[in-house]
């Protein structure tokens, strides 16, 4: 095609193409952020498997494999959508993990100084948000479904890819929304607004998570939104066993992503070898 060197004209369009196959939000500010380094950093550059190969190297340089797989595929999508599929490259090979870190995992009991912790500083929202998550197993940016007619309902109707979920509200937590929201003069829309009604957005909710990290005594590399989601899914597994109806619940197409969310600590692999007994 005449299009050979990359350019910064090339990416108004790839964003319209994400936008037309109905990609989150979120998504297609990840793909396009992506998107732009590559473009910054080899502007006026001939398009060639040369050039992916040499941004391959580069992103295996300075980044984990896990990082750099997420740049690579936006690259690659924008490489198909200008018909450079011949120069797409394959994603750095990663080990499967058979238990994820300690230090990464937000516990049960650190999940609760949290939820302590916004209520000593009179943060009821917060409090309730970070049981809301906590509780249904949602994403961060699902929130606004959340809203005053879903918890009458004592359910929420999730849209987000392309798809569209049910989840269930417990009763006690429906019990504490109706309060806040009676209490708030909330009658419709959204729960979880900020003091202009507008609905809270991922950066709201991340910097009012980390600032009760001291409080709590909770490492801050613990506290992340999606953290709240993946302990929802080890306690939802803990108790039913039963991955693919986690995986509907969650919203993941892949059941693989689910096995993600459920992968034990260390500390439980550890003593789950233990139990076993076989040291003579």
């Amino acid at each position: 095609m005449e299009q050979q060197k990359l350019n910064e004209s090339m990416i108004p369009p790839y964003k319209a193409a994400l936008v037309e196959a109905e990609k989150s939000a979120a998504t297609v500010e990840k793909y396009l952020y992506h998107v732009r380094q590559f473009v910054a950093a080899y502007t006026g550059r001939k398009i060639d498997k040369a050039l992916v190969l040499e941004y391959k190297a580069r992103l295996g340089e300075s980044f984990a494999p896990s990082s750099a797989n997420a740049a690579l595929a936006a690259v690659n999508g924008f490489l198909r959508f200008w018909g450079f599929g011949d120069c797409c490259v394959k994603p750095f090979k990663i080990q499967k993990k058979i238990y994820c870190p300690e230090e990464k995992e937000l516990t049960r009991e650190e999940y609760v100084r949290l939820v302590k912790a916004a209520k000593e500083k009179s943060s009821e929202r917060l409090a309730l948000l970070l049981e809301s998550i906590c509780a249904t197993g949602i994403r961060v940016s699902e929130l606004p479904f959340i809203t005053v007619e879903a918890v009458a309902q004592g359910e929420a109707t999730v849209k987000c890819k392309g798809k569209t979920r049910t989840i269930f509200i417990p009763a006690v937590l429906c019990k504490k929304l109706r309060r806040y929201t009676q209490r708030k003069g909330i009658q419709t829309g959204p729960v979880f607004v900020t003091r202009t009604g507008k609905a809270l957005n991922r950066s709201n909710v991340w910097r009012e998570m980390k600032a009760l990290c001291a409080r709590a005594n909770v490492p801050p590399s613990k506290v992340f939104p999606h953290s709240l989601r993946h302990l929802f899914a080890r306690c939802f597994y803990a108790i039913d066993k039963d991955i693919s109806k986690l995986a509907d619940i969650l919203g993941h197409s892949n059941i693989n992503t689910t096995r993600i969310y459920i992968i034990s600590t260390g500390a439980e692999h550890r003593q789950k070898m233990e139990r076993m007994q076989l040291i003579l």
